[in-house]
C-alpha cells in the first residue's frame, strides 16, 4: 500500500510571489522534522520543456543529472533540499499533450475520444504520482506554475481536484499563496485580492486547505480572522509570508508561522520531532555576516535578467558564506566590452566569471575579459562557453593563431579550436538534443582543481554541443594551458587551467548546478578564496 501524501501549492493574484521558495521552505521543514519530502513543478506553457526558450524569457535552463532541461526552480529545490531531482520533477503541458498524442497515434483509446476530461487530465494526475508510487518519498510537494484563473492552468487544477477526492482530503491537500497588497494611500492592508482569488479556486471546485498570504505589513489578528472567514479556512491556517531579507530567511520565518505543524496536522502525520535547522543556520548566520567584502565581474549577454545566472549568484552565496566573505557582484554586459574600456570596466574587481551562453553575440567581450584576467592575474573562472573562450583567447594571444574560433561562431575559421562535438554533427532538431546531464571526469593530480575537490574522480552536469578540439590539445599544452580534467570514456577535455597564473580554471560542465547550502560547490569556494586573497594584495 503506497502512503505517500500529496502537498498541492497554486497561486493567485499576480505571478512572482514566490510559490518555488514556499514550497522548498516547506520541504525543508518537512525533511528536518524526518521525513523523505520531493518537490515537482507543472509549467503551464506548451513548449516540451525550457531548454528552446530564451533566457530572457524565463530565466536559466537548469539541468538535472539526468539530463531533462528543466525551469530554475528545481534549481530552489536542490539548493534547499540537497537532493538531486529528475526528469519527473518538472512537467510541461507540451509534455502531457504529446503523450497523450502520441497515445492516440498508436491506438491506445481504442477508437475514443480524446478529450481534456478524462484524458489530459488523467496523464496530469498520472504524473503527478510517479514520483509518490516509487516508495522512496513520504510527502510529494506539487507547485503548479501560474496563477489560478489562467486559461492554461485549468487542466492541472482540474486533476488536483479529482486526485484530491480519489485520495482523501488526509492524504492530498492544497496550499493557496496569494497577495495581501498594501495601499499607502489608504494606509492599510486589502484582502479582497485574496478573497477573489480564493473565490475563483473555489470556483474550479477546489478549496484551499491552507493560505499562506504574501505581505509587507504583519496581519493583524483581525485581517487573519477576516481572511478565514471569507475564504472557509481555520484562522490558524492563514500564514503570513512577510518580505524577506534573503530566501535563505524563508525556511525560519515559515516555521515560525507554524506552516509545517499545520500542514503535517491535515495530513493526519506526527508533529513531535521538531526541525533544528542547525546547519542551515549556521550558513544564514555566516551569509548574514560576514567578515570580508570581494566583488566579481560577471560577463554575461543575458545580465538585464538576474534571473538568467540564478545558479550561478546562488553558488557565490553558498561559497561566500564558507569564506564568511560578501560576494558582490558587478554585473557586466559583454557587448558593452571592447578592448577600449575593458580597464575602465573592469578595474577594481577581485576576479572575472565569464558565463555560459550561445551564439557569436557579444563574444569579442568576453575574449576581452578573458584576457585582461590573464594578463592581470585575477582570479579567471570560465564556465561552459567561459571556458571555450579562454581557450580561444590564449590560442589567439599567446600561440598567435590569430583567427582561432569556435566553429559555432564561425564556420570557416582557420584554427578550430573549439568545434561541433561528433555526435552533434546529425542532429537537426533543436530542443533536449544537446550533451545533457551528469558525465564523468578525472583530474590531474597538482592542479587547482585536484585541490578544490580532493579526489581524481568527478561527476557533473553538461549542457553544450562544442567542445575543445583535441587536433590543437598538444599545442596549446605546450605553450602552457594544462588540460587538468579529461572525460574517461571520450578523451573530450573538460577543464583547462594556467599553472603560473594564481588561479585561471576554465570548465565545460556547469558546476553552479550542483552548489547547495549544505554542500557548497568546491570550485566556486575556491575560485571565491582566490578573490579574497587577490582582494587582500
Amino acid at each position: 500500500m503506497n502512503n505517500t501524501k500529496y502537498v498541492f501549492v497554486t497561486g493567485g493574484v499576480t505571478s512572482s510571489l514566490g510559490k518555488g521558495i514556499v514550497a522548498a521552505s516547506l520541504a525543508k521543514l518537512l525533511q528536518e522534522r524526518g521525513y523523505s519530502v520531493t518537490i515537482q513543478k507543472l509549467d503551464p506553457y506548451i513548449n516540451i520543456d525550457p531548454g528552446t526558450l530564451n533566457p530572457y524569457e524565463h530565466g536559466e535552463c537548469y539541468v538535472t543529472d539526468d539530463g531533462a532541461e528543466t525551469d530554475l526552480d528545481l534549481g530552489h529545490y536542490e539548493r534547499f533540499l540537497n537532493i538531486p531531482t529528475s526528469q519527473a520533477n518538472n512537467v510541461t503541458t507540451g509534455r502531457i499533450y504529446q503523450s497523450v498524442i502520441n497515445k492516440e497515434r498508436k491506438g491506445e483509446f481504442l477508437g475514443k475520444t480524446v478529450q481534456v476530461i478524462p484524458h489530459i487530465t488523467d496523464e496530469i494526475k498520472h504524473r503527478i504520482q510517479i514520483l509518490g508510487n516509487t516508495g522512496e518519498f513520504d510527502i510529494v510537494i506539487t507547485e503548479i506554475g501560474g496563477t489560478v484563473g489562467d486559461i492554461e492552468s485549468l487542466p492541472y487544477v482540474e486533476a488536483v481536484r479529482q486526485l484530491q477526492w480519489e485520495l482523501g482530503e488526509e492524504n492530498a491537500i492544497i496550499i493557496h499563496l496569494t497577495l495581501v497588497p498594501y495601499l499607502a494611500a489608504a494606509g492599510e492592508l486589502k484582502t479582497k485580492p485574496t478573497q477573489h482569488s480564493v473565490k475563483m479556486l473555489m470556483q474550479s471546485g477546489v478549496d484551499p486547505d491552507v493560505l499562506v498570504c504574501r505581505t509587507e505589513h504583519e496581519l493583524s489578528d483581525d485581517i487573519k480572522r477576516k481572511l478565514a472567514l471569507f475564504c472557509n479556512v481555520k484562522k490558524e491556517n492563514v500564514i503570513q509570508s512577510l518580505d524577506a531579507e534573503t530566501i535563505y530567511d524563508v525556511p525560519n520565518l515559515m516555521f515560525k508561522e507554524g506552516l509545517d505543524r499545520v500542514v503535517l496536522e491535515k495530513l493526519q502525520l506526527s508533529t513531535e520531532k521538531q526541525p533544528a535547522l542547525i546547519e542551515w543556520n549556521d550558513f544564514v548566520q555566516k551569509h548574514k555576516n560576514p567578515k570580508n567584502e570581494i566583488e566579481i565581474g560577471l560577463i554575461g549577454k543575458y545580465v538585464e535578467l538576474h534571473d538568467s545566472y540564478k545558479s550561478i549568484t546562488e553558488a557565490f552565496i553558498h561559497a561566500g558564506s564558507s569564506n564568511e566573505t560578501k560576494v558582490n557582484v558587478r554585473w557586466i554586459h559583454s557587448e558593452e566590452l571592447t578592448p577600449e574600456n575593458i580597464i575602465e570596466k573592469l578595474e577594481g574587481v577581485n576576479g572575472v566569471l565569464v558565463a555560459p551562453g550561445f551564439g557569436d553575440r557579444g563574444i569579442e567581450g568576453k575574449i576581452s575579459a578573458v584576457q585582461y584576467a590573464r594578463e592581470n592575474n585575477i582570479p579567471f573562472f570560465g564556465i561552459c562557453l567561459g571556458m571555450q573562450m579562454a581557450v580561444i583567447e590564449f590560442s589567439r594571444n599567446v600561440l598567435g593563431l590569430e583567427k582561432a574560433n569556435s566553429t559555432e561562431m564561425n564556420r570557416k575559421t582557420p584554427h578550430p579550436v573549439i568545434n561541433l562535438m561528433e555526435e552533434q554533427k546529425e542532429v537537426t532538431e533543436k530542443g533536449g538534443t544537446m550533451r545533457l546531464g551528469a558525465w564523468d571526469c578525472e583530474l590531474t593530480e597538482n592542479s587547482k582543481v585536484y585541490e578544490a575537490y580532493k579526489t581524481t574522480k568527478i561527476s557533473e552536469r553538461h549542457r553544450h554541443r562544442y567542445e575543445f578540439n583535441n587536433d590543437y590539445k598538444e599545442q596549446i599544452e605546450n605553450a602552457g594551458m594544462k588540460a587538468t580534467g579529461i572525460n574517461p570514456d571520450t578523451g573530450l577535455v573538460e577543464i583547462i587551467e594556467l599553472p603560473s597564473h594564481p588561479w585561471f580554471v576554465g570548465v565545460q560542465y556547469h558546476p553552479e548546478y550542483k552548489s547547495t547550502v549544505l554542500n557548497p560547490h568546491p570550485l566556486f569556494v575556491s575560485f571565491i578564496k582566490a578573490a579574497l586573497q587577490q582582494s587582500k594584495k
